[in-house]
């Protein structure tokens, strides 16, 4: 009896635990992508902020398409001066993850 209640209390704490990630991911998968909606914003201050958080994901060729698009599109030079600057540095990350493939090159 007492080893049935210990793994039926294992079994709860774990499906919590599973929960909970699940749950977690959902809410960092909208919160990306509101933040990534963001960037294209008529505000420039959401998209300053949009910038501010694409800034500090990991580098991804998702991401340094947007931000090419963002660069073509933004109007003000602050911010797409900003964004070059973050375009750059995951350009650099990505080559350095990825030596062999040719700057430019998406894959």
């Amino acid at each position: 009896m007492r080893r049935s209640t210990k793994l039926r209390t294992l079994g709860i704490i774990l499906l919590s635990l599973g929960t909970v990630a699940a749950v977690g991911t959902l809410v960092v998968r909208d919160q990306m992508s509101r933040h990534q909606r963001n960037l294209f914003s008529r505000n420039a201050l959401k998209r300053f902020a949009a910038l501010g958080y694409v800034a500090g994901l990991s580098a991804s060729v998702e991401l340094v398409h947007l931000l090419r698009d963002f660069v073509a599109w933004e109007p003000s030079s602050l911010l797409r001066k900003r964004a070059a600057q973050i375009l750059s540095r995951m350009e650099r990350h990505l080559q350095d993850q990825f030596p062999n493939r040719p700057a430019g090159v998406a894959g």
